[in-house]
């Protein structure tokens, strides 16, 4: 009984995000660049104090959604709202943050006084003070843009996407350039808005951080959504292992083994996922008797992605 209440209390969130109001949507949208379709005819949600991931390899269609959703692009075909709304309208503007990767600020002005600029557009903005700290720039206020790293930087777009205390954010690869203790810093920050009622839209290639903080990823390939769900979901569709090791095998030796699914080169260690992984094992050792540096975890969400997207690309 205790464990059939406690699946209860988990699942309890995932319902209530399935049944609260849709923040953005793309209705059957396709958009063509010229001769070039970006998008296929496709249907996405994001819903009230949800994150989702939105993932694929580069030239998917990820930049071109995130642009139809704040209004610098037009569908071709389909309908573009978010709450309900034309992106472009004020009253909807208002409620929007974004942190492009394509964004060119002016290097000569301070951080607050990039801050303020940015928070005099919203109603309602965030004191300074909160903005600086939840981005980690309070020491850095006073520095031209110009004299910053290239991680704090990401910070200062970060700061100016939350700084009006937006209700949906559109978060464009966040933590390109962050150290490993940033990108930990800004996780936590991203989890405190979920935590405020926000919601987030995130782009990423660090499959890790769709992971650690998606309620829902959503895998785009050739400008269609070839699958869904949350991150579990998605690792369940792809079953396996993954060992790492250091060989003097070489990849092709290793990818012909009966039982590896896929093997690639990884600095000095070799990445091999398998479907078990003790009949794999056993070659390796048999092959190498100085195999070292070895590691077997569970199949993660980049393994699903991998094969996910081979296998659309395979029709």
């Amino acid at each position: 009984m205790a464990t059939m209440n406690a699946l209860r209390e988990i699942s309890r969130p995932a319902i209530r995000r399935a049944e609260a109001p849709i923040v953005a949507r793309l209705n059957g949208v396709t958009k063509n660049y010229g001769g070039v379709r970006a998008l296929q005819s496709v249907d996405f949600t994001v819903r009230a104090g949800e994150l989702v991931a939105l993932l694929g390899p580069n030239g998917a269609g990820k930049t071109t959604a995130i642009k139809l959703l704040l209004g610098l692009a037009k569908p071709s075909a389909g309908q573009v709202t978010v709450f309900g709304g034309n992106p472009v309208d004020p009253e909807v503007r208002l409620r929007i943050g974004a942190m492009l990767q394509v964004a060119k600020i002016p290097e000569t002005l301070r951080v607050s006084e990039h801050i303020d600029l940015f928070s005099s557009y919203y109603p309602n903005p965030l004191p300074l003070a909160q903005t600086l700290a939840t981005s980690g720039l309070a020491d850095l206020k006073h520095r031209a843009f110009g004299e910053l790293s290239g991680g704090q930087k990401q910070r200062v777009l970060f700061a100016l996407a939350l700084c009006g205390d937006p209700d949906v954010l559109f978060l464009d690869e966040p933590t390109v350039g962050l150290d490993v203790e940033g990108r930990l810093v800004l996780w936590d920050e991203i989890r405190k808005l979920i935590a405020r009622g926000k919601t987030i839209l995130l782009t990423t290639h660090y499959l890790n951080e769709a992971d650690a903080l998606a309620h829902r990823v959503v895998v785009i390939n050739k400008g269609r959504i070839i699958v869904e769900g949350t991150p579990a979901e998605i690792k369940a569709r792809t079953a396996g292992r993954r060992i790492r090791c250091v060989s003097k095998l070489d990849l092709a030796t290793v990818s012909r083994l009966p039982g590896v699914i896929e093997a690639r080169q990884d600095r000095e260690a070799i990445e091999i996922h398998v479907a078990e992984a003790e009949p794999v094992l056993r070659q390796l050792l048999a092959l190498d008797a100085q195999l070292s540096g070895l590691e077997v975890t569970s199949a993660g969400l980049e393994e699903a992605f991998l094969a996910l997207t081979r296998e659309d690309n395979a029709v």
